[in-house]
């Protein structure tokens, strides 16, 4: 039942942070802290993957702040969101024997992730009269979210 939670909550990393879930899956597959060996995500493991995701998710972080960045509830980013939650939980249900059940909690948290953050956003922003801190907010949450649910896989 643990991972089903970890997969939702990576999910909404996912729903506010696209490319910061699958990168977190995979340095904790790469550390040896998630073993997909023998299942079709074992790639998520290899040095290349691990750079490249990362590389993506630096770069979501400065492309986030460009006031030209569409909205990410537009169908071509909440999908974006929703594939990638599903990667990443269905790596973290793989783990378990549990595929599909990893890849539809994900899926239900980056909607959670992806409204919610919109949501949260839009608050803070509101608060400190500009997008900019709250987007920095986001990122932090994004962030520190990721790096404890590596910590506490199990």
């Amino acid at each position: 039942m643990t991972i089903y939670l970890l997969a939702l909550l990576l999910g909404v990393v996912a729903g506010l942070r696209t490319m910061t879930a699958p990168a977190m899956v995979s340095w904790a597959a790469h550390l040896g802290r998630l073993d997909l060996a023998g299942t079709w995500l074992a790639f998520l493991g290899n040095v290349w993957a691990t750079g490249i995701l990362t590389l993506l998710a630096l770069v979501e972080f400065v492309t986030d702040q460009l006031p030209s960045t569409p909205s990410r509830t537009v169908p071509v980013q909440f999908g974006a969101r929703l594939a990638s939650a599903a990667l990443s939980g269905a790596a973290l249900g793989a783990a378990c024997g549990s595929i599909v059940g990893g890849l539809l909690a994900g899926m239900v948290g980056a909607v959670i992730g992806t409204l919610g953050g919109r949501a949260c956003r839009a608050r803070l922003a509101a608060a400190f009269g500009r997008d900019r801190p709250a987007a920095f907010i986001e990122d932090a949450v994004a962030i520190v979210g990721a790096i404890l649910i590596g910590v506490a896989l199990p």
